[in-house]
């Protein structure tokens, strides 16, 4: 068996590998359904169960790709052995991604189950690669990390066998979901792996421009569909131009630090890591959201203009809040920059309740964040 053995962290020029980005970009598939199953159950008028179902399905996509992630900064070998577990991943999400539109219309998790079990045992055959190349501490680590995993994945089984409709379901997924999350917390107890901080901040930051890339994707597709049946033009025009706006900004708000000079831990890693479920899953709803506004601006949409208006902003302010926690709070100077993301997501919110306009003022809220950011950013430095 070819050699795996732990890459550098000092390694200079690391960069994601081609088949890094297909693998990305297979996971996209996977968003998609969710999204559109989340539009589907709020402009239907279920709203709470829809967000519980997409908080839950995008748990699944968002932890299979941060262990994929995580594994391949500190073991990535790009040979043929490793290649050819990678496409299984890529076709348990696929087989996942399959299963979404059950798991939210009937809870019928089976198939869904099926292809993260495919994902996860696949990633376990790669700890058991690492620990059978390495030895010492290393080989603890890879070990305690595949009978964890394994583990787990026996948990997801047996969830199929409780009760669909009832509670019992809903408490074996969160300890389930607790159970997953702190494998990692016990595998690197007492050696972290050798991850790579460069690495790992653009991987975050490339699925965050692909997550933000279907937002704009399925929006785009929304407008399109609108316009062809109603040529509703001025209802759109709106809405159009506030989702640019705030897709833009985000994007601009995310890549306005270098986050890698933040990790030098994993105390900070794992907080960070684990924080980018919110900053994926709201990114992915804004496209939702955009959706829902649209459909709603249309008369397709059973709620009302302010549900629908929120769709938007939420997310929308859940993702400035998140990627100040997480990013950029850490490289702020003064009271003047920590306070301009939470005001502007306080002052996002607030525009739910600006009618067929809402989505608009969002964007020009979002839009004069950055204007001030940047403004704030070219301040010279004050030295006493």
């Amino acid at each position: 068996m070819p050699g795996m053995t732990a890459r550098s962290r000092a390694e200079r020029h690391r960069a994601s590998t081609p088949l890094e980005l297909f693998f990305d970009l297979c996971f996209v598939v996977a968003v998609a359904q969710a999204g559109g199953r989340l539009l589907h159950a709020v402009a239907e008028g279920h709203t709470v169960t829809g967000i519980v179902s997409y908080a839950a399905v995008f748990f699944a996509i968002w932890w299979a790709w941060v262990n994929f992630t995580w594994f391949a900064s500190a073991y990535d070998t790009d040979d043929t052995l490793y290649r050819v577990v990678t496409f299984v991943q890529i076709t348990g999400v696929l087989i996942f991604a399959a299963g979404v539109p059950r798991a939210f219309d009937a809870g019928d998790w089976t198939v869904g189950v099926v292809g993260y079990v495919v994902m996860r045992l696949a990633l376990t055959s790669q700890w058991l690669r690492a620990a059978y190349c390495t030895r010492g501490a290393e080989r603890r680590v890879a070990l305690r990390y595949a009978v964890g995993i394994s583990v787990v994945q026996l948990g997801w089984i047996g969830m199929l066998l409780t009760d669909d409709t009832g509670a019992a379901r809903a408490a074996v997924f969160v300890v389930l979901v607790l159970a997953e999350m702190s494998v990692p917390a016990i595998a690197e107890r007492d050696r972290p792996t050798s991850w790579h901080p460069h690495h790992i901040g653009e991987r975050y930051g490339l699925f965050t421009i692909i997550v933000l890339g279907e937002t704009i994707a399925a929006a785009t597709v929304a407008v399109q569909e609108a316009l062809d049946e109603h040529q509703a033009f001025g209802e759109l025009l709106p809405i159009a131009a506030g989702g640019l706006l705030i897709v833009f900004s985000a994007w601009w708000i995310y890549f306005a630090v270098p986050i890698h000079d933040y990790l030098r831990g994993s105390r900070e890693a794992f907080v960070w890591g684990y924080g980018h479920y919110l900053i994926f899953g709201s990114a992915a709803a804004i496209g939702s959201g955009l959706e829902v506004a649209v459909e709603e601006a249309v008369g397709k949409a059973h709620v009302s203009d302010t549900v629908a208006a929120a769709a938007v902003t939420v997310p929308s302010a859940l993702f400035l809040l998140t990627v100040w926690a997480l990013h950029t709070r850490h490289f702020k100077r003064d009271l003047a920059e920590q306070l301009s993301l939470p005001v502007a997501a306080l002052a996002i919110l607030a525009c739910t309740f600006a009618g067929e306009w809402a989505v608009l003022a969002a964007g020009l809220v979002a839009a004069a964040t950055v204007t001030v950011g940047v403004t704030l950013s070219r301040r010279p430095t004050v030295t006493g």
